[in-house]
């Protein structure tokens, strides 16, 4: 594979993970999975949190469950499970218990925002999932959430490249013209999303405001880390 020359302020488009890089949803969505397994399966006996979450997509969260568990996996049964966690989802994050928006995050949209750079999401979550945990914060009002709007979601496939490669398409398609990767800063603050960004050619900026600090993220090869969003080399990095 080779590894994307990343070349910063000069981006056509920017994709944003979710999960500890706009918001922290308090526990939310591992206790919504939770309870969406148990409607369906019974008792899972916590299976959830033995289950590092950090980087995954919710259909891959679902299938290792699954595999643990000992049964089946099909793509039904796994709508099924999304389907209820969604529901689970809305009422969970509502009251999430040390649920915030993280640093430097609505400075960053009201920018990219007001210079016309094009951006959306790019996250392991459901579209729904996605923007439950933004409306929490208020942050829903940033993005478009029609399918045509530039984003890929956990319902684009297990793999993450496969949500990294489905927002390329979507912004080439919004763009109307065909956008290479390497013009694509994928935002996020995990090690699987590097690999997801440069397995599809795109440059990865890391956040160390999830579970990873930023010696990890470099180790995972990040083009760029950053500890928060806050810091004005993470702004001139994404607007120049």
């Amino acid at each position: 594979m080779t590894r994307p020359t990343a070349r910063f302020g000069r981006f056509s488009v920017v994709l944003l993970d979710v999960d500890g890089t706009l918001v922290s949803a308090g526990g939310a969505g591992r206790r919504a999975i939770g309870l969406a397994l148990a409607e369906l399966c019974g008792p899972v006996d916590g299976i959830v949190d033995r289950i590092r979450l950090d980087g995954m997509t919710d259909r891959l969260i679902v299938h290792e469950a699954f595999d643990a568990l000992g049964r089946a996996f099909t793509d039904v049964v796994c709508d099924d499970v999304l389907s209820r966690y969604v529901l689970h989802l809305e009422r969970e994050i509502r009251t999430a218990p040390g649920f915030e928006v993280l640093p430097g995050v609505e400075s960053l949209l009201e920018t990219l925002t007001a210079i016309g750079r094009p951006f959306g999401l790019c996250t392991g979550n459901v579209v729904e999932g996605a923007r439950h945990k933004l409306a929490r914060g208020g942050l829903d009002r940033w993005f478009e959430w029609t399918p045509e709007a530039i984003g890929g979601f956990g319902h684009d496939g297990e793999a993450r490249e496969r949500v990294v490669a489905a927002a390329v398409r979507r912004a080439s398609a919004r763009l109307g013209r065909e956008v290479a990767p390497a013009e694509v800063l994928v935002v996020g603050d995990t090690p699987r999303d590097v690999y997801a960004a440069h397995r599809v050619g795109c440059p990865a900026l890391t956040v160390a405001t999830g579970r990873h600090d930023a010696a990890t993220l470099a180790a995972a090869g990040a083009d760029r880390v950053v500890e928060t969003l806050a810091q004005p080399a993470a702004l001139e990095w994404l607007v120049e």
